[in-house]
């Protein structure tokens, strides 16, 4: 037992360095640049460009038309979703229906739309008590605490240079901060920093929880329950907020085609982001989709410095090619999950209503076994069937002795010579 145990040791060291070997020979840039991957950064650079428009609209609402209704907005896109997808949850028969779903997990997902209503409204309250600073910065907090949920309840193993990746996209964000501050671009209030920054963590916090809650029923599940219940839920409570606290402001709006376009390119660019993000989240993961979207700040200062006629610095660039090679060099390498320990078996295998597979990810690692346990396999068949011609010859020799010596002719040794190469070639055929 001792001596077999450092064998193996020494088996596995070599397998290992012939794993690493064959990795490095194998790879290209072809191999990173995948179509998958490409699709995934268009796809993640999308939503960022329409939390862009987002953040345009509001700012021209809050500069231009002096209008604070952050839950009228909310609560526009949550009646769009609403209307669009819970009367196919109504459509639906079996467990799919909407009556069904609200017995067997609606209180779950009462749950979400509050957090997801809360995410929203604990962002915008920030800006009134702290620096735009402070806000890009700890924004970043959903990233760790994203990783952290999506590792202890989708069993997601995130492998070092996830890590290095992440801290890369960071380093993007602090050079964009400080192009901000460079350009005077601390805007906001200060009148309690504490506050402010208290509010912006505990939207990181929601936003992670309901991004991990949207993974889950994304892939498991399906895109329209998801939008649908949350579009219901979130109808209902940011009716229930809006009418508690923002009776005055929403009074107070003057109201003129030029607030109506605004409100409704807000809604529609939050809709569209709605709508679209759990695709992208199916394609890759929350915490990936969260990363591409760093550089929506970005898109929003670019846009301002035609608009708003911001002060352009060299650093936004740097900063949106870092943020972009810490988004690639994170997606290159798969993250594999342990989908057994938290996905329903019925669900384990089937077809997503967008067209994707719900199947565990391949790993690097298990192909190179693969390719290796196959080469052996073919490399032992090939072995024994010569080993077996072999035989095959010896056979013959000495019966051809045996007959000689037998004092046998040579034209009978010919013909049952042939006789066996005949039955031997019927029996392989």
């Amino acid at each position: 037992m001792s001596t077999k145990e450092p064998d193996d040791a020494l088996r596995e060291m070599g397998y290992n360095e012939s794993s690493r070997l064959l990795r490095i020979r194998k790879f290209s840039l072809r191999g990173v640049f995948t179509r998958h991957l490409l699709k995934t950064l268009a796809m993640g650079q999308g939503l960022a460009g329409l939390i862009c428009g987002t953040a345009i609209t509001s700012q021209y609402l809050a500069t231009e038309f002096h209008v604070d209704t952050p839950m009228l907005q909310s609560f526009l896109n949550y009646i769009l979703l609403c209307v669009t997808y819970t009367p196919i949850l109504l459509c639906r028969t079996g467990d799919g229906n909407i009556l069904q779903i609200l017995r067997s997990r609606g209180w779950k997902y009462l749950l979400l739309g509050l957090v997801d209503v809360e995410a929203n409204y604990a962002v915008v309250k920030a800006y009134q008590f702290t620096t735009l600073t402070s806000v890009q910065l700890l924004d970043c907090f959903i990233i760790p605490v994203l990783m952290i949920l999506s590792w202890w309840f989708l069993k997601t193993r995130y492998k070092p240079v996830h890590y290095v990746a992440v801290c890369i996209c960071i380093l993007g964000v602090g050079a964009m901060v400080g192009a901000d501050l460079l350009a005077g671009r601390d805007q906001g209030s200060t009148s309690n920093i504490l506050l402010g920054d208290g509010l912006v963590l505990l939207s990181a916090t929601l936003y992670a929880v309901s991004n991990v809650c949207q993974e889950y029923t994304v892939k498991n599940l399906s895109r329209v329950e998801f939008l649908g219940m949350v579009g219901l839920f979130g109808s209902i409570i940011s009716t229930v907020q809006m009418v508690i606290l923002e009776r005055n402001q929403i009074a107070a709006v003057r109201w003129s085609w030029e607030v109506v376009l605004l409100f409704s390119g807000f809604a529609l660019c939050l809709y569209t982001l709605y709508s679209c993000m759990p695709i992208v989240v199916n394609l890759s993961s929350a915490t990936s989709v969260n990363l591409s979207l760093l550089t929506a700040d970005l898109f929003s200062l670019f846009c301002g410095i035609f608009l708003f006629h911001y002060d352009f610095s060299g650093l936004y660039l740097v900063s949106l090619v870092v943020i972009l090679i810490g988004f690639i060099t994170f997606n290159a390498v798969p993250t594999p999950t342990n989908a057994t320990d938290h996905a329903p078996s019925s669900s384990s295998s089937s077809i997503c209503e967008d067209g994707c597979y719900d199947n565990p990810v391949a790993t690097q690692s298990d192909i190179i076994k693969q390719e290796v346990a196959v080469t052996i396999t073919t490399d032992e068949e090939e072995e024994e069937e010569r080993d077996g011609e072999r035989r095959k010859r010896r056979r013959k020799k000495k019966k051809s002795r045996r007959k000689r010596e037998s004092g046998r002719g040579w034209r009978e040794e010919e013909e049952e010579e042939e006789e066996e190469e005949d039955g031997g070639l019927s029996t392989k055929l």
